[in-house]
């Protein structure tokens, strides 16, 4: 199989939650512990940082990879999902895995994958930390893909864990309550090991605190940390918290890491150029004004949502497409009332249906067109805005994939 045909294989052949939602979800570490063994124990060849959370998780890794690039190191970068390209998500110093890596990855290892149905993820997993191995990487930077305590990449044993905050998202899979999730995302803890968490509330705290002393890991709050005066190439209001986190990340790094003040800021300055990080608060036209963002769940909406209030603008024009297994209850209510709206469907399986959305919205006095595609909402939206207008496009991963 060429390139195309191997990640086709792997997006179709095997469940994967990007794509197909709650029957890719495995609540078991047993796949991964045997593939790493398949693999002679990659993960325990490298450095690692574990970075865990509901928002911010992506940024935050980012961040600490570009600075931790910016010092010198060879960085490895493994996050989810991709936007365009299955490579995104395995990074080294910015550089994505190569096509024949994926593919002889995927030959030489498809009749153990098949022979134990690993998911999508498990396999992806396997592939990141073989690379980072063979790459020789001084540290990998590993994002969670979902949760924590359960998820494929909780096997590491890392120099640092990271929990950046704790919102309402995949409820289904990790609980109905901040504190459930909260649980959750603590999995990732280990033994003597400290951890720093961004954002907390009276509800999580008291989780995270619990499940560090029963590991006696040395724990942090960044959110009680002094304002940031760095400057970010990030613009998103909200990555002033995250900058926090990373600091104190940073900080701790330095037991084991070189890392000067000027290293600190060009990792900040220089983050989108050294990692590639795409859809967050991303300004894609200056007039009219257009920003596209990732934020996909409340938690994160809100604050995105707060940010284009902030904006100078005559009138607001809002691109919008979810998937199928969002909570519209919980995230419609927040989108201002008189915008102008087009709906589309993102072109995925979960993609809920723009008319579906469009009903929904409704019920809550959001008021807009229907369009067959996502392209095609974002070029009626362009065409439609005078100059001084805002543009903001996302309520989906998969919204702002399509158009940048």
């Amino acid at each position: 199989m060429n390139y195309k045909e191997t990640t086709d294989w792997m997006f179709s052949q095997l469940p994967m939650f990007q794509m197909q939602g709650a029957s890719a979800y495995k609540k078991d570490l047993t796949n991964t512990l045997l593939l790493v063994e398949h693999l002679n124990h990659p993960e325990v060849k490298f450095k690692s940082v574990h970075v865990a959370g509901t928002n911010g998780k992506g940024s935050t890794s980012s961040m600490i990879a570009s600075i931790l690039q910016e010092a010198g190191y060879k960085v490895g970068l493994y996050t989810s999902p991709h936007l365009k390209d299955f490579r995104e998500r395995i990074k080294t110093n910015g550089t994505p895995i190569s096509e024949n890596f994926v593919v002889d990855f995927v030959k030489n290892n498809k009749p153990f994958f098949e022979q134990h149905q690993l998911s999508f993820f498990e396999m992806t997993v396997g592939l990141a930390f073989d690379y980072f191995a063979k790459e020789q990487v001084d540290v990998a930077i590993i994002e969670v893909g979902m949760g924590g305590r359960l998820d494929s990449t909780n096997i590491i044993t890392p120099l640092l864990s990271v929990i950046t905050n704790i919102g309402l998202d995949h409820t289904q899979f990790l609980g109905d309550t901040l504190a459930k999730i909260a649980f959750e995302k603590a999995g990732i803890i280990k033994r003597n090991i400290p951890v720093v968490i961004g954002e907390y509330t009276e509800d999580t705290k008291s989780v995270f605190e619990q499940k560090a002393s029963t590991e006696v890991a040395p724990i942090y709050f960044a959110q009680d940390q002094s304002e940031v005066a760095y400057e970010c190439a990030l613009k998103g209001d909200y990555q002033k918290q995250n900058m926090k986190t990373v600091l104190k990340a940073i900080e701790l790094l330095q037991i084991a890491f070189e890392i000067s003040d000027l290293k600190i800021q060009n990792g900040f300055k220089n983050v989108i150029r050294n990692t590639g990080l795409l859809g967050r608060w991303q300004i894609l036209n200056e007039k009219p004004f257009v920003v596209a963002d990732t934020a996909h769940n409340a938690h994160g909406l809100k604050r995105v949502l707060h940010q284009i209030e902030n904006q100078h603008y005559h009138t607001l024009h809002i691109v919008l497409g979810v998937v199928n297994d969002k909570d519209l209850d919980s995230i419609l209510p927040l989108f201002p009332k008189e915008a102008h709206y087009y709906f589309s469907k993102p072109n995925i399986p979960r993609g809920l249906e723009a008319t579906e959305l469009q009903d929904k919205a409704a019920n809550f006095g959001l008021v807009g067109k229907v369009y067959s595609s996502i392209s095609e909402a974002y070029n009626c939206a362009l065409n439609t805005a005078a100059e001084n207008d805002f543009i903001y496009v996302g309520g989906s991963t998969f919204v702002v994939a399509e158009i940048i």
